[in-house]
C-alpha cells in the first residue's frame, strides 16, 4: 500500500564545498580522508538556528546511516522531469520512495514498503516518462544523517534540520559532499524557510543548485546529463515555431498529469483531458502549418484518449451539479432518501468510469499515442506556411475557426427547441472551444486582439457549456427518477429538479442571440488585422 507525504524543503551547501571525483586506489583514499575532514568541519559550521523566526529550541534526534540506490532510465528520463525513484534502507522511512514535483521546492513523496523489485504501483506512476524503457540502478548514495527538530516556544515541531555527509558511488568512481536540508513540518509557515535561508547565508551556506542528490552525484561522476527540455515559447517568430511551442506545452501537461490521474488527485482528469483537447484542436486549426495527412491519425487517437478520460470527468461534474441542486431545495421538497440515492448512483458509476480511465493509461495504445506525439514534435510535418512570420498564418487560422463557430451558432438558432437543437448547440459549444483555443494559441504572436477574441469565444462557450450541462443533467435525472420508482421511493424531487433544468435550458437559449451578437461585434473590433 502506497503512502504519500507532501514535502516542502530547501537544500543547502557551503560555497565551494562540492566533493570531487575519487577512485578506489591509494590516491583515492587520501582524497577521501581529506574530504571527510572537510565535511566534518562543514558540519561544525552549521549555524545554530535558535532565535531565527519562530524557532525557540533545537532538539537532537540522533544520527542514522542511510543507503539509497536511485533508479532511472538509461537516458535519465525521470531526472529530466524532476522525478526521483529510490530504494532506501536505514532511518525511519526505509522503503521505496518516488518524488513527484508539485512546485518549486515542493514535492509529493509516494512511499511503499521495501521489496526486491520496483513496486508496480510506482512503476505505473512513472510510465508516461519511461514508456517501454526499463528502469535501472544509476547511482548509490550512502549518507550519515544527523537530524535536529526545530521547535517553537510551545514545543511544537516547525521543521526538521538534516545534515547529510554523503558518499556517492557509481562503478569504481565516487564523490562526497555535505548537504543540509530543512524540511517543514505539516502546517508550518513556508516563510520559515526564507528566514533560515537568510541565517544560513551569513554562515556561507547557500541553496543548492542541484535539483536532487542523485542528479548532483551523477554529474560529478561523469554520467551523461538528462536530455534537455526545450525552453517554453517559440524558438523564433515563425508560425511553425509558435504552433510547436503550444503543442509541446500540451504534451508536457498530458505527461505530467498522468501520475496525478492514477493517484486520483483533484482536477487531474480534467487537466489531462483539456490537454488532449487543446492538442487535438491545434492540429485541426493549424492544418496550413502542419500536414494533416500526418496529424489526422494523431487527432483520432487524442479523441480516443479524451473519451476514455471524459467518462470519469463528466461523472465528477454531474455529481457536483446534482449535489448543488439538491442543496438549493428547501428540506420539505427533498422527498425520500434522495441523498442516499445519489450516493449509490455515483458509487456505481465512479467504479466503472475510474477503471476505464486507468485502464486506458495502462494500455499499449496510450503508449503508442505518447510516442506519436513525441515523434511529431521531433520531426514535425511542416508545410510552407510554417516558415512564414507567425502573424499572417495564425490570424487566418483564428478567423477561419471563428467563421466555423458562426455557422454552427446560426444553424442552432434556426432550429426549434428540442433534441435536434440541443445537439446543434452542443456542436456550437465545441466550435466555440476550438475558436477560443485558436485565439489563445495565437495570442503570443498577435497580442491583445487575439486575447480579446479568445475572451469573446469563452463567453459563448460558457453559456453553451451551461446549456449542455443542463441537458446532460436532465438525462441523469430521468434515470434517478426511474431508479427511485423501482425501489418504491418518491420520485417527486427528481421530477422537480428536471423541471428546473428544463427551465434553465430555455432561459439560456433565449440569452444566446444577445450573447452571440455581442461576441460578433467584438470579433469585428478585436479580430487581428
Amino acid at each position: 500500500m502506497a503512502d504519500t507525504q507532501r514535502e516542502i524543503e530547501r537544500k543547502f551547501e557551503f560555497t565551494g564545498g562540492r566533493g570531487g571525483k575519487g577512485g578506489s586506489g591509494p590516491g583515492g583514499r587520501g582524497k577521501k580522508a581529506a574530504r571527510d575532514r572537510k565535511d566534518a568541519g562543514a558540519r561544525r559550521r552549521v549555524p545554530d538556528l535558535t532565535g531565527t523566526a519562530a524557532i525557540a529550541a533545537v532538539r537532537d534526534r540522533g544520527t542514522a546511516l542511510l543507503d539509497a540506490v536511485y533508479y532511472d532510465t538509461p537516458d535519465g528520463a525521470l531526472a529530466a522531469d524532476g522525478l526521483t525513484l529510490r530504494r532506501r534502507t536505514g532511518g525511519e522511512d526505509a522503503g521505496w520512495h518516488l518524488k513527484l514535483p508539485v512546485a518549486p521546492g515542493v514535492r509529493d513523496e509516494v512511499r511503499t514498503p521495501l521489496s526486491d523489485g520496483i513496486p508496480p504501483e510506482l512503476a505505473a506512476l512513472v510510465r508516461s516518462r519511461t514508456r517501454r524503457t526499463g528502469l535501472e540502478p544509476r547511482v548509490r548514495l550512502r549518507s550519515e544523517r544527523r537530524t535536529d527538530d526545530l521547535l517553537d516556544a510551545d514545543g511544537n515541531l516547525l521543521a526538521h534540520l538534516c545534515t547529510d555527509s554523503v558518499r556517492a558511488e557509481r562503478g569504481n568512481a565516487a564523490t562526497a559532499w555535505t548537504e543540509i536540508e530543512v524540511e517543514l513540518a505539516e502546517g508550518a509557515d513556508p516563510a520559515l524557510l526564507d528566514a533560515v535561508t537568510a541565517r544560513f547565508a551569513e554562515a556561507g551556506l547557500h541553496p543548492s543548485d542541484a535539483p536532487s542528490k542523485a542528479v548532483r552525484a551523477l554529474a560529478a561522476l561523469g554520467a551523461a546529463p538528462p536530455p534537455d527540455r526545450p525552453a517554453p515559447g517559440p524558438a523564433d517568430g515563425t508560425a511553425g515555431a509558435h504552433v510547436l511551442a503550444y503543442l509541446r506545452e500540451q504534451r508536457d501537461t498530458l505527461v505530467a498529469q498522468d501520475p496525478a490521474v492514477r493517484r486520483d488527485q483533484p482536477d487531474s482528469v480534467h487537466r489531462m483531458r483539456v490537454a488532449t483537447r487543446r492538442m487535438r484542436s491545434a492540429l485541426a486549426t493549424h492544418r496550413k502549418v502542419l500536414d494533416r495527412t500526418a496529424t489526422d491519425p494523431l487527432r483520432a487517437e487524442l479523441r480516443w484518449l479524451g473519451a476514455e478520460l471524459g467518462a470519469d470527468r463528466d461523472r465528477e461534474v454531474l455529481l457536483e451539479r446534482l449535489r448543488a441542486r439538491l442543496a438549493e431545495l428547501p428540506p420539505a421538497l427533498r422527498a425520500g432518501p434522495v441523498r442516499d440515492r445519489l450516493r449509490a448512483w455515483n458509487t456505481t458509476r465512479r467504479a466503472r468510469t475510474r477503471r476505464r480511465a486507468v485502464a486506458a493509461l495502462d494500455g499499449e495504445r496510450y503508449l503508442d499515442l505518447l510516442d506519436s506525439v513525441d515523434a511529431l514534435l521531433a520531426a514535425p510535418p511542416l508545410r510552407k506556411a510554417a516558415a512564414r512570420p507567425a502573424s499572417r498564418p495564425l490570424r487566418k487560422a483564428v478567423l477561419r475557426d471563428w467563421d466555423r463557430l458562426a455557422d454552427r451558432v446560426a444553424t442552432a438558432l434556426a432550429l426549434d427547441p428540442g433534441e435536434e437543437r440541443d445537439r446543434a448547440l452542443h456542436e456550437a459549444r465545441k466550435a466555440a472551444k476550438r475558436a477560443r483555443y485558436a485565439a489563445e494559441t495565437a495570442a503570443p504572436a498577435l497580442g491583445k486582439p487575439a486575447r480579446r477574441l479568445a475572451k469573446a469565444a469563452k463567453k459563448v462557450q460558457t453559456l453553451l457549456g451551461e446549456h449542455r450541462d443542463a441537458v446532460v443533467t436532465r438525462e441523469a435525472l430521468l434515470g434517478l427518477s426511474a431508479q427511485a420508482s423501482d425501489a418504491g421511493e418518491s420520485a417527486f424531487t427528481w421530477g422537480l429538479l428536471y423541471g428546473r433544468e428544463e427551465g434553465l435550458s430555455s432561459r439560456l437559449e433565449h440569452r444566446l442571440p444577445a450573447i452571440w451578437a455581442k461576441a460578433e461585434s467584438r470579433r469585428s473590433r478585436a479580430a487581428p488585422k
